[in-house]
This record gives C-alpha cells, sequence and structure tokens, in this order.
C-alpha cells in the first residue's frame, strides 16, 4: 500500500448550513479518494471524520479551511484526533442526516 493514512475529526464554524455543504464535502471527498462521514450540529456547526491517504486528506482540509460549498462562509475549521491509521474505517463519504 503507497503512502501513509490519515484519519482526522473536524469542525467547520460559520454559515455552513443550508448551503448544501455537506453535499458539496462529500462529492470532494469522494473525488479524492477520501472515506468518512459529516452531520451537521444543533449549535450550526458541521462535524465529521476524514479518513484517506495524507496526500489526499490535505486537499480535503484545505477545502474545509478555505473553499466550502459556493454559498458557505467559514470562519474557521478546527482539526482534532489526527491520526495515522493501518487501514480505512469507512467504505465511502456518508451525509449523515
Amino acid at each position: 500500500m503507497a503512502g501513509t493514512l490519515l484519519s482526522v475529526d473536524f469542525e467547520v464554524h460559520g454559515k455552513v448550513q443550508g448551503v448544501l455543504f455537506r453535499k458539496h464535502l462529500q462529492e470532494m471527498a469522494t473525488n479524492n479518494g477520501c472515506v468518512g462521514w459529516v452531520q451537521n450540529t444543533k449549535r450550526g456547526t458541521v462535524i465529521g471524520q476524514l479518513q484517506g491517504s495524507a496526500d489526499s486528506v490535505k486537499i480535503v482540509k484545505d477545502w474545509l479551511k478555505k473553499t466550502g460549498s459556493p454559498k458557505s462562509r467559514i470562519e474557521r475549521c478546527v482539526f482534532k484526533n489526527e491520526i495515522e491509521i493501518k487501514k480505512l474505517e469507512h467504505s465511502d463519504f456518508l451525509v449523515i442526516k
């Protein structure tokens, strides 16, 4: 297996609900070979977990920090629990309702 696999938890703050953020993230993650999940919180943030190769995770992390969906406005993105993993724990990237 080429490269290191990473898992990281995230929480995105700002205008990230009601702007198709989760759908765009699902496309971004899938297109870059990442798996995991994303869901809205009652606090108005979006949380989730991202897993994939180190390069893929970096691309999606940058998207979470700076880009987001077209109508979103990201104030900040907090990453935690970033660890190396032996194998992916998810089979695809799910939007949890």
